[in-house]
């Protein structure tokens, strides 16, 4: 039986800061229907460690399943077919989607086409259907080889933001002028703060630490920057809308009880802050005013997808992609990193806070040697 040796980067879905590497064997002899993939690269950003604060609400510990007690939070990134008993799926064909912080990943496509593979694992029934999919290079009108590490880092949190945005542009922005995004410095936050500022119908003012200010302020996209402990120096009195990506519960609680009447929704997708209150498994504070509502992203794809159609969807968001990623390369800086160290450091350094805004890290548990081999 021919085999290859895979590693699987778990944390203690407990105790995040708990993370260890399990190795096993990957058979290549698969079953009829199954397809291998080599994981080449994929992402890590604050937006992962927001899958795993949502890991059970959402099911995103569903997608690739653990020992008990243990999960593998999924990144976007790219693989490549290195076995197949899949009639329509050959080997050598690469794609960008889920993936976990593995080597390998064995799926069980439903369907398969020249533009998309179909997880249809057991595990993975009643999943977001956008998160199941696999889309070849070759076919993916969003691909350029040249900007693959740009696509991982930020193709699915700018696919959040366009959405969240236009969930609510679908809702004349709850009546606001003004919409105020919490953790403004990290990518989603800016992706977001990016599409506002090019619309024009309310002005982005960004929430951020003090040592983040001067970045935030360097993008050009938020129309005011302040701290945390400078809430109460907005005007009150502006409607407002509120997207919350850092999942502080103090700031939260600042934000709704200055604003009052003026906050007119009050919108959650992140977890940056996931220590300070918010974490998986731990009840939410009580604030007055609106209401928090947590954005599905998945939810709102289908919805266009009907409204719109698919052709339609793609070509709003390819146009609004390829201006932002454009607008990106001022401030974004990409760094590699290979093998588990480097995977370690930078899941450690992004759970705690001390990732840098400025970076975008591509990682892959190949070392530098293996990853040339493999490409």
């Amino acid at each position: 039986m021919a085999e290859t040796r895979g590693i699987d980067f778990i944390i203690d879905k407990t105790a995040w800061q708990k993370a260890q590497f399990v190795e096993a064997s990957v058979s290549m002899d698969l079953a009829p229907g199954q397809v291998l993939f080599r994981v080449d690269r994929f992402a890590f950003t604050a937006n992962n460690i927001s899958y795993a604060m949502a890991g059970d609400m959402l099911r995103y510990w569903d997608f690739f399943p653990a020992r008990e007690g243990w999960g593998r939070i999924p990144t976007m990134g790219f693989g490549d077919v290195i076995a197949s008993t899949h009639d329509q799926v050959e080997v050598g064909t690469r794609c960008f989607g889920f993936y976990p912080m593995s080597k390998h990943l064995l799926i069980e496509p439903a369907s398969a086409s020249a533009t998309s593979i179909i997880d249809g694992a057991a595990h993975r029934e009643g999943l977001a259907p956008a998160y199941n999919q696999y889309n070849p290079t070759s076919t993916d009108a969003l691909y350029s080889a040249e900007t693959e590490d740009e696509l991982m880092l930020m193709r699915g949190l700018f696919m959040t933001s366009f959405l969240a945005e236009d969930f609510l542009l679908e809702s004349d922005l709850y009546g606001a002028s003004r919409i105020v995004i919490s953790s403004a410095s990290s990518k989603t936050s800016i992706a977001l703060a990016y599409l506002v500022s090019q619309r024009g119908e309310a002005r982005a003012v960004g929430l951020t630490s003090e040592r983040n200010r001067d970045f935030v302020e360097g993008l050009g996209f938020y129309e005011r920057v302040i701290t945390y402990d400078e809430i109460g120096s907005l005007p009150a009195d502006e409607p407002t809308v509120f997207v919350d990506m850092a999942g502080n519960d103090k700031v939260t609680l600042s934000l709704h009880e200055h604003l009052g009447s003026s906050l007119r929704y009050s919108q959650r997708i992140g977890g940056t802050h996931w220590d300070a209150g918010g974490a998986e498994g731990g009840a939410e504070v009580e604030v007055p005013g609106p209401k928090r509502e947590f954005f599905f992203a998945p939810g709102q794809i289908q919805k266009r997808l009907k409204d719109w159609g698919p052709q339609v969807f793609q070509e709003r968001l390819l146009s609004n992609w390829a201006e932002f990623r454009d607008a990106s390369a001022k401030w974004l800086q990409v760094e590699r990193g290979y093998g588990r160290d480097a995977v370690e450091r930078i899941y450690h350094e992004t759970l705690e806070g001390r990732a840098r805004p400025d970076r975008g890290h591509v990682l892959s548990l190949w070392d530098d040697a293996e990853a040339a081999a493999g490409r």
